[in-house]
């Protein structure tokens, strides 16, 4: 079993070099789980380059912190990490295929199906949810009672009533005319329920009590929601490292109610998921300050 030493808590080591820190344990681990990058191994290959690619890691940092925060197995919540960045890197790969937002760019660079083909694409990301089950699977630190619990955790955000289903309203009902609350629930499914899972897993590995574990999942929701209006305001921005003005014609909150009152209904859901964090945790933690950082220029109008 590869054990990579995580470092000191934020308190002790100011939070940027913290999460900095973070970041490098996480790529490190990525790099020794996914298959080596053989000569003519496009599959290999395909895997590396979006799991790989600079990126923020916010999902794992937030797995990382909030296990941190409560106590739990470091070597397990790496682990865990691990296996939230390669779902999340396997659902950009197919959220970007021609017959889903038909995307161009990734994080600055051309999307997987443009550099190694839409067969190789779709294996890869099926590759990587198999791969990250199969790593939650077998996190030698933790009880087979408590892997089984995340596995089952882990399947529920992806499936038929999470990830999937979150796309496949997108897909087809993101041109039609809808309610703010109809988008809620679509961002919900798309965003919303990889965070709670994040924070169950957080939960499961600490052994959290039920308010804690209560007021993180209501946290993982306010988040949820927040992120992707974030995400919709930014939809002309050139720093995203994406496609712009992909949601035109698309039925999100900023056409329906404009830039300014997404903008307020953000900084609620902002205000909402710190409150929890407060009675998750008790006080000021990493977490929220990661969290400040993330959606700092929503303040000042920036988005």
């Amino acid at each position: 079993m590869t054990t990579i030493a995580l470092p000191l808590p934020a308190a002790d080591t100011g939070l940027t070099e913290h999460i900095a820190a973070l970041q490098r344990a996480l790529q490190t681990r990525l790099d020794e789980l996914l298959p080596a990058g053989q000569e003519r191994d496009l599959l290999a290959a395909a895997m590396r380059e979006s799991t790989l690619a600079p990126g923020k890691r916010l999902r794992p940092l937030m797995l990382l912190l909030s296990a941190e925060g409560l106590g739990a197995c470091p070597h397990a919540a790496l682990e865990l990490g691990c296996a939230v960045e390669m779902v999340h890197a396997a659902s950009l790969v197919l959220d970007d295929l021609p017959c889903m937002d038909d995307a161009a760019l990734r994080r600055g660079r051309p999307t997987l199906h443009l550099a190694f083909g839409e067969d190789v694409a779709i294996l890869a990301a099926i590759a990587l949810l198999s791969r990250a089950f199969g790593l939650v699977a077998g996190i030698e630190t933790l009880p087979a009672a408590t892997r089984t619990r995340l596995v089952s955790i882990l399947a529920e955000a992806i499936g038929a009533q999470g990830l999937v289903k979150g796309q496949l309203q997108d897909l087809r009902e993101g041109s039609q005319p809808r309610s703010a609350q109809q988008i809620a629930e679509t961002n919900r499914l798309k965003t919303g329920v990889l965070f709670a899972a994040i924070m169950q897993m957080a939960c499961e590995i600490a052994d959290s009590p039920q308010a804690v574990r209560e007021a993180l999942l209501h946290f993982a929701g306010e988040l949820g929601q927040a992120f992707q209006l974030y995400d919709d305001l930014r939809d002309h921005d050139p720093g995203t490292g994406k496609d712009q003005g992909k949601d035109a014609g698309k039925s999100t909150l900023v056409a329906v109610c404009g830039e300014t009152a997404t903008r307020e209904r953000l900084l609620a859901h902002l205000r909402c998921a710190e409150q929890c964090l407060d009675q998750a945790f008790m006080g000021e933690q990493a977490l929220a300050s990661l969290v400040r950082r993330v959606f700092g220029c929503v303040e000042t109008g920036r988005t």
